[in-house]
């Protein structure tokens, strides 16, 4: 029974970590330069829902990485990125 909660605590802790990781590779991490790419892009788009998902999303990726919230940032600037692909 304890083995078994010590695999359940892992596979919890893994599973919490996998997105922030995954955002973390996939965007390479919250960084000035990669705000700035992001915010070009978003400049570039054309007005609309998009647009604005994208801008809120860069606004906060800039807040926390001021406040020192790496994860959050990367995940913030991860979600802006994608709304500058979207339709």
């Amino acid at each position: 029974m304890t083995k078994l909660l010590g695999v359940i605590a892992i596979a919890t802790f893994a599973l919490a970590i996998a997105p922030a990781q995954a955002a973390k590779h996939a965007m390479g991490g919250c960084s000035s330069a990669n705000l700035e790419k992001t915010e070009t892009a978003i400049e570039n788009m054309a007005d609309g829902d998009s647009k604005f998902v994208a801008q809120k999303e860069i606004a906060a990726a800039q807040d926390s990485l001021l406040n020192g919230k790496m994860t959050a940032c990367g995940a913030h600037l991860n979600k802006a990125m994608h709304a500058t692909m979207a339709k």
